[in-house]
């Protein structure tokens, strides 16, 4: 059974320097960039399992790339976690709306497509319109179906597409140090 959430808003304010994330908590962003594709976000987090969020926004494809930098202790392996999401901007103002599915790509295995089932659970609760839902498919789709005909690299899918994205020098990455009680 899955664990049926609202869907998670969050607020990507570049003019401000702030990161408004699902849970109403204001992040201050280390890095906003406004390019060609997208808006880049990077910031600390002082979550328990990871300790620096890089992300990037991709509102003609509907997708939100991320590189979680996890702490040594959380066992999780690096990797490119991806949400499918509805994207606007508004004057430097940036909002997602997550669609609920999530994509994950890791260890040079095959893309994994997650929480179809809570994309299900939240079209039959209504929190999403059927139209968003065929929007999560279709968009969902896609993705996976351009990131294993490019070998499972979705840098080489989006290269394809002519969205090039860069992300921060891994050693140049300082961790936020982890909480001492963890409350998030």
């Amino acid at each position: 059974m899955t664990d049926l959430h609202p869907v998670k808003n969050e607020t990507f304010d570049t003019a401000a320097g702030i990161n408004l994330d699902p849970k109403g908590i204001t992040r201050q962003v280390d890095t906003y960039r406004e390019e060609g594709p997208g808006l880049y976000m990077a910031r600390g987090a002082d979550h328990k399992n990871f300790g620096y969020l890089e992300s990037w926004l991709l509102p003609e494809l509907n997708l939100r790339f991320n590189i979680f930098h996890y702490r040594p202790s959380a066992g999780i392996p690096d990797g490119i976690y991806i949400d499918v999401a509805d994207i606007t901007n508004e004057d430097g103002v940036w909002h997602t709306r997550d669609l609920y599915v999530d994509l994950f790509l890791h260890d040079g295995k095959p893309v994994e497509v997650l929480d179809i089932d809570e994309l299900a659970a939240a079209t039959s609760a209504h929190y999403i319109t059927a139209e968003e839902a065929e929007l999560a498919i279709e968009t969902t789709l896609r993705a996976v179906e351009g990131i294993t005909r490019h070998g499972d690299d979705p840098m080489a899918w989006l290269s394809s597409l002519g969205v090039d994205i860069q992300w921060a020098d891994k050693e140049s990455i300082e961790l936020t140090p982890a909480p001492v009680s963890y409350t998030h």
